[in-house]
């Protein structure tokens, strides 16, 4: 599923494909779904939750209620748009079904980020959870053009920077349904774009 990259999303049930604000306004994200439905699902789902400074961000809004309220609005917009299945939110609670078999919630502490480093998953999306790392699926660079890959990785790599009081380290997780020999392809392109990564499974 695709969900926020922020290091507070916990998914109980379901895989994520992390995307800043999942995916609202990321310039040639459009382009990535499409290779992301031919390669893993065309049923992809996609989930809104609490706290996205990136929407807050990009749509000037002051409040979390606001921000929370509009995620879910313009995220399920977004689904139809790109015929992804939008699955709910998640807040911070303990974990919620929402739907098609979709289960999540926030767990790091309200307005606050804990993350020290951007984890980018190769390989089939999250394999593992932490706490301590934004998370961008990077699972899909190798059927697509250089171009498009500096442009979607950076733009997410630049703001959540932009979130942190330390500079980020950058870490991987290989597994996943796509395979080795595929996030090894992926590993490649993100290295040639100058991101040195440690292997975190």
């Amino acid at each position: 599923m695709i969900a926020d990259a922020d290091e507070g999303v916990q998914i109980n049930a379901g895989t994520r494909l992390g995307f800043a604000g999942s995916g609202f306004m990321l310039d040639g994200f459009e382009k990535v779904v499409e290779i992301l439905k031919k390669e893993l699902s065309s049923q992809l789902r996609v989930v809104s939750s609490g706290e996205s400074d990136w929407i807050k961000q990009k749509l000037d809004l002051k409040q979390w209620d606001e921000v929370d309220a509009m995620a879910q609005q313009h995220l399920q917009s977004l689904a139809d748009e790109h015929e992804l299945l939008y699955a709910g939110f998640m807040p911070f609670a303990d974990p919620q079904d929402v739907d098609y078999q979709v289960k999540g919630h926030m767990v790091r502490p309200h307005s606050v980020h804990l993350a020290n480093k951007i984890c980018f998953t190769l390989g089939g999306g999250e394999q593992k959870y932490n706490l301590g790392q934004f998370v961008i699926s990077a699972d899909w660079l190798y059927k697509a053009n250089k171009k498009l890959v500096k442009q979607v990785i950076s733009q997410q790599v630049d703001f959540l920077q932009s979130l942190s009081s330390v500079q980020l380290k950058y870490v991987c997780q290989t597994g996943g349904v796509l395979g080795e020999k595929i996030a090894k392809k992926n590993k490649v392109i993100l290295e040639g774009l100058g991101f040195q990564m440690q292997d975190v499974e």
